[in-house]
């Protein structure tokens, strides 16, 4: 069985930092909460939403639910093409499935709105399969979009043949709770403390050290 290697999206293939976090600016204001300054919200990018809002804004969980409609309402027309790729990523992806490398996406985003990003890329004809959470809350566990990506493509008992790459510490979390291997990236929006101290051995600092590790710890899976 050829080496799957699943990537996250936001802060690994693509830098959705601007449009998320106009969205939770957005949303904040409907709120009636004070505006923040960009930097401060970066920590929205990655984990679950509903979880961030309520532990960023001291919501409740219907507050917090609230306040992703809200923030919704803004992204689905104009936040999701608030987006740009990583210099270097489509090259890659390239590059890994021309050696014959199965390539897919694990993100806890929406699976609709992964969907739509990778589409606008032209990124869809590299990726499958191509896993999100559910717009009704279901699913967004990092560890739960692993399992559902390993079911959809057959590698449920085949973990030892599958690597996960991502910027945050839920992905490195979620990766050895299924028992896969992790590469981490620090070009996005998580560091490279935060990757190390959630387990991450292998940590590159570009897309072009990202695409050599892969093909490295790919190669060692099919010796």
């Amino acid at each position: 069985m050829r080496t799957l290697i699943l990537f996250d999206l936001d802060g690994t293939l693509t830098d959705s930092g601007p449009g998320i976090i106009r969205c939770v600016q957005y949303a904040l204001r409907k709120m009636g909460r004070p505006m923040p300054e960009a930097q401060e919200l970066a920590c929205f990018v990655g984990p679950p939403l509903l979880e961030q809002f309520m532990d960023y804004g001291g919501f409740s969980r219907e507050e917090g639910m609230e306040a992703v409609r809200f923030y919704r309402e803004r992204y689905s027309s104009a936040g999701i093409f608030e987006n740009a790729l990583y210099p270097g990523i489509p090259e890659m992806l390239e590059h890994l499935a021309g050696r014959g490398i199965r390539l897919g996406v694990a993100s806890s985003k929406p699976e609709i709105y992964v969907r739509q990003i990778l589409e606008y890329f032209g990124l869809l004809k590299y990726l499958d399969p191509v896993t999100g959470s559910e717009l009704d809350g279901r699913r967004t566990d990092k560890a739960e979009v692993i399992e559902e990506a390993l079911r959809r493509s057959g590698y449920k008992n085949a973990e030892e043949q599958v690597i996960m790459c991502g910027d945050r510490c839920y992905d490195a979390r979620g990766a050895a709770g299924r028992g896969l291997r992790f590469v981490g990236v620090s070009y996005g929006y998580g560091s490279r403390e935060e990757l190390l101290e959630a387990g991450a051995e292998r940590i590159a600092g570009t897309v072009r050290e990202l695409e050599q590790m892969l093909l490295e710890d790919a190669g060692k899976q099919e010796d």
